[in-house]
């Protein structure tokens, strides 16, 4: 897609937005994909919707897991064609048009999406499918109510009805949100968060959760059947069993790339080529990457709310060393009374526990009525010192797992 075929007024934003990007990444402000897409939208506003012509672009969407299923999503399509990718973690209508320009050439796009802006996004791209994960809790002060969400999300699904959804069986405030939809792949990833799900999507009354299949016992509505699924360490689907070996940990990965192969799938890759593409994944944006800092080795992994931190803590059962890390900055949402959702009591017995963090004093306490024993000191790195020698486990919020990211590459780059 050659900068002439998108009009004069498009072009000059475009190349405005990669100076302006230039420059952000020559100061040391940051990768510079938000304020390249800002610079050419505020240009062009139709810049978005004219970068995406001609291309097949996937939207992936919802609370959590946005970031590692778009990276698998694009790994498995880099099999069949190149790929314009917002690989920076940047999911608003800005850093999705820096994904655009950045690979103007590519005939796939594949953009994470925050759901807020989802239907924003869906209307300037028109993609060819949207992967809806999950949708529960996330920044109590800047975000809406989960089932404001899902009814914003089947209004933007409802303007683009020939775009094949792939989305959460497991998930009944996802099922209300694709209600409207015509055309829907159902994944089942094995999804245990329903605190959030509420009443059903469709009369408001009690859900039933319990043994098997969630189901309404007042209009019986019930849980689709799901064409793709987990099957003990591979992915099942209308063709068979594929298996997919990840080097990413958890059983939630594993759903993850059940939904990249499905939206794979429907875009012509098979699942075989997409789990052999996938499994090639190690670190996502940082996330489980692992550092050696003094007597310690740190493995890094991100949980934002109470969904993630369930599905996270899990991956702490044999561990020796565990830090937690929770700031409270506008991109974590400043209220922090989600940690009492959060099951902390499942942390191991026997593990050192430290906690840090500008909201140190908040997890502290909510470890302390979950009888966890632990130790507190805002610092990150300087809480290390507080944790025996040997590797660490480190769960951190986003602006806090940004934060140590940051200090730790500047430590080992000197």
């Amino acid at each position: 897609m050659a900068a002439t075929a998108i009009g004069p007024r498009t072009a000059v934003a475009v190349r405005a937005g990669r100076m302006a990007g230039a420059l952000s990444r020559k100061v040391g402000l940051g990768a510079g994909a938000i304020i390249a897409g800002r610079v050419a939208l505020r240009l062009d506003g139709q810049a978005l919707s004219r970068l995406a012509a001609g291309r097949r672009v996937v939207l992936v969407s919802g609370t959590n897991g946005k970031t590692t299923t778009s990276h698998m999503t694009a790994a498995a399509l880099r099999t069949a064609a190149p790929v314009a990718h917002n690989d920076t973690g940047a999911n608003m209508p800005d850093g999705a048009l820096a994904a655009l320009m950045e690979q103007p050439d590519a005939p796939l796009a594949v953009i994470e999406v925050d759901e807020l802006h989802l239907g924003a996004v869906a209307d300037a791209v028109h993609p060819a499918a949207v992967v809806l994960l999950n949708l529960s809790r996330d920044q109590l002060d800047r975000g809406t109510e989960v089932h404001a969400v899902a009814r914003s999300l089947a209004a933007a699904l409802r303007r683009h009805p020939d775009t094949l959804v792939v989305a959460n069986a497991d998930d009944p405030v996802v099922v209300g949100a694709v209600q409207p939809s015509h055309r829907v792949v159902w994944v089942a990833a094995g999804m245990s968060w329903l605190a959030d799900a509420g009443g059903c999507p469709r009369c408001g009354r009690r859900l039933e959760t319990g043994v098997g299949p969630w189901r309404c016992t007042n209009c019986g509505m019930t849980r689709p059947t799901p064409t793709w699924g987990l099957d003990e360490g591979a992915v099942r689907h209308p063709g068979g069993r594929t298996e997919v070996r990840l080097t990413l940990p958890g059983r939630f990965n594993l759903g993850n790339a059940a939904f990249a192969m499905a939206a794979a799938d429907a875009l012509g890759v098979p699942p075989d080529a997409a789990a052999t593409a996938i499994a090639g994944l190690g670190s996502i944006a940082g996330r489980y990457g692992v550092h050696r800092r003094g007597p310690h080795e740190l493995r890094l992994m991100l949980a934002k709310n109470p969904a993630g931190w369930a599905e996270t803590l899990p991956l702490l059962a044999d561990a020796r060393a565990v830090l937690l890390v929770v700031n409270a900055r506008e991109a974590d949402g400043r209220d922090t009374s989600w940690l009492w959702d959060v099951p902390f009591e499942q942390l191991p017995d026997g593990a050192a526990v430290a906690v840090a963090g500008e909201r140190a004093a908040d997890v502290g306490l909510r470890l302390s009525y979950a009888d966890v024993s632990h130790a507190t000191e805002p610092d990150p790195l300087a809480a290390l010192a507080l944790l025996p020698p040997g590797q660490v486990q480190v769960v951190a919020n986003y602006t806090a797992f940004l934060s140590i990211r940051r200090r730790l590459a500047t430590e080992e780059a000197a």
